[in-house]
């Protein structure tokens, strides 16, 4: 019921993530008024992070039945985690919104997303190696704990340089691989919603499905080979960041638009669409600004 869908946790989502976009545009209003073309755009790294992970929060308090289903029978207190990892997806969120201690959340994000490929996806894509979307879920998050290394070592270039270039390149790394996989994956699946590889055909309103993976994929490839041989990698990064804003804007918002009048698991489904992909464009986004101007911080 619609009226349902407006008190439950899908409305705090969409709250929680346009509020910290806006409080994260704010802060760094100066900095976006004095950039130019693609500068501009990629100071905006941090503000789709903050307001990305700002809109996952509220669904680990009071969310689906299938966040509680991810943490791993064998911990403890499994009940408390979800609580904890939206506790810290809020911190995160509010560090990078007013950048404050960029530093050290973008370290410990970071860690956080390597922990869940570690405890979960990675474990999960070994034991089925068959399913593709085990490898495509590991990458992604292993990308989000990447981007988030990055900006941390963009933060730490004054006390530790050799530091924060093990953490820039790992972070340029891991996302080329994850952009050379996902091109693979767009030009032999096209008819899926484009973006991180998924599960779900491209919606049937969208005019041509397929020419949309396809140049999905072709992007994907054309930014992820540059990344691994370091040729050109702030301008190839800034590529995603800018492929993963046009589909969250020309795609997954109307989706979420879509499924208002609809159930309120269609609408939370878009919702986290909508914060996945704005979330992996500002993980490319922070790893352009990593690899930029070592006096400029993101």
């Amino acid at each position: 019921r619609p009226t349902s869908m407006i008190s439950s946790t899908n409305f705090w989502m969409a709250l929680a993530g346009v509020f910290f976009l806006l409080l994260a545009a704010f802060t760094r209003r100066r900095e976006l008024a004095a950039a130019k073309g693609w500068e501009r755009f990629i100071a905006l790294g941090c503000v789709f992070f903050a307001g990305s992970l700002a809109a996952f929060a509220p669904e680990h308090f009071r969310g689906p039945e299938f966040i509680q289903g991810m943490v791993p029978s064998w911990m403890p207190a499994r009940t408390l985690w979800p609580a904890f990892i939206g506790c810290a997806l809020l911190a995160a969120a509010t560090s990078l919104a007013l950048r404050i201690c960029v530093r050290l959340s973008a370290t410990m994000l970071g860690l956080m997303f390597a922990l869940f490929v570690c405890i979960d996806y990675l474990p999960s894509a070994l034991a089925h190696p068959g399913y593709r979307f085990g490898w495509i879920y590991a990458l992604r998050d292993l990308s989000f704990s990447a981007g988030a290394w990055a900006l941390a070592g963009l933060h730490s270039r004054e006390a530790s340089p050799r530091l924060s270039r093990v953490m820039v390149t790992f972070g340029r790394i891991v996302i080329g691989i994850a952009a050379v996989y996902y091109g693979a994956e767009h030009l032999l699946f096209p008819g899926f919603a484009p973006g991180v590889p998924s599960e779900m055909p491209t919606p049937h309103w969208v005019p041509s499905p397929k020419v949309w993976g396809y140049l999905t994929g072709v992007v994907f490839l054309a930014s992820g080979i540059p990344l691994l041989l370091n040729r050109a990698p702030r301008r190839a990064a800034a590529w995603i960041g800018a492929l993963m804003t046009v589909l969250t804007v020309v795609l997954y918002v109307p989706m979420s638009l879509k499924a208002v009048g609809g159930t309120a698991d269609g609408l939370n489904e878009g919702i986290n669409y909508v914060a996945d992909t704005l979330l992996y464009g500002g993980t490319a986004l922070a790893l352009a600004s990593a690899l930029g101007n070592p006096s400029k911080k993101g």
